[in-house]
C-alpha cells in the first residue's frame, strides 16, 4: 500500500528514512522536506513542485518525470539517480550533487546550479535555457543535444565532458575545447 502525502510528512517530520519506499505520483508540492531521506524510492511522476529540499537525499532513487520546478534543492543528494524527463525548471540546485545521474531529456529552465556537481552523469537532451551552472564541476559528463543556449558557465570545470551537437549559443563564460563539441 503507498504512502499518503501525510504520512510522508510525518515520517519526515520525525527524522525517519523514506529509503526505499514506492512514492509514484504523490504530490508533495510546497511541502517542507528538509534533509529528507528518498534515497532508492521510486519517485515516478511525483509533483515536489515548490517544496523545500534542502540538503534532502535521492541518492538511487528515480524520479523521472518528476516536477520539481521551483524547488529549493539547495545542497541536495541526487547523486546515481534516473531524472529521465524530470523537470527542474527554475528549482534551486546551488551546491547540489548530481554525480552519476541520468538526467536524459530532463529540464532544468533557468534553474540555479551554481557550484553543482554534475560531474560522470548523463544529460543528453537536457534543456539549460537561461540556467546559472556558474562554478559547476562538469566532468566527464555528457551534454550531447542539450540546450544550453544562454546559460551561464563562467568557472566551470569540464575535463572530458561531451557536447556533441549542443546548442551553445550565446553561452556566457565558457568555449567548449574543440575535440570535446
Amino acid at each position: 500500500m503507498s504512502m499518503t502525502p501525510d504520512q510522508v510528512l510525518d515520517k519526515v517530520a520525525a527524522g525517519e528514512s523514506l529509503e526505499g519506499e514506492v512514492l509514484r505520483n504523490i504530490n508533495l508540492a510546497a511541502a517542507e522536506l528538509t534533509n529528507a531521506n528518498f534515497s532508492g524510492c521510486d519517485l515516478t511522476g511525483a509533483d515536489l513542485s515548490d517544496a523545500e529540499l534542502v540538503g534532502a537525499n535521492f541518492r538511487g532513487a528515480d524520479v523521472s518525470k518528476a516536477l520539481f520546478t521551483n524547488a529549493n534543492m539547495m545542497d541536495a543528494d541526487l547523486s546515481d539517480i534516473k531524472a529521465h524527463a524530470a523537470d527542474f525548471t527554475e528549482a534551486n540546485l546551488e551546491g547540489a550533487f548530481l554525480v552519476e545521474g541520468q538526467f536524459e531529456m530532463a529540464s532544468f529552465n533557468l534553474a540555479e546550479l551554481s557550484g553543482a556537481d554534475l560531474s560522470e552523469a548523463d544529460f543528453t537532451g537536457a534543456d539549460f535555457t537561461e540556467s546559472s551552472l556558474n562554478g559547476a564541476t562538469l566532468n566527464g559528463s555528457d551534454f550531447t543535444n542539450a540546450n544550453l543556449t544562454a546559460a551561464d558557465m563562467t568557472d566551470v570545470e569540464a575535463s572530458d565532458t561531451v557536447f556533441s551537437n549542443a546548442n551553445l549559443e550565446e553561452v556566457i563564460g565558457f568555449e567548449p575545447p574543440e575535440d570535446e563539441y
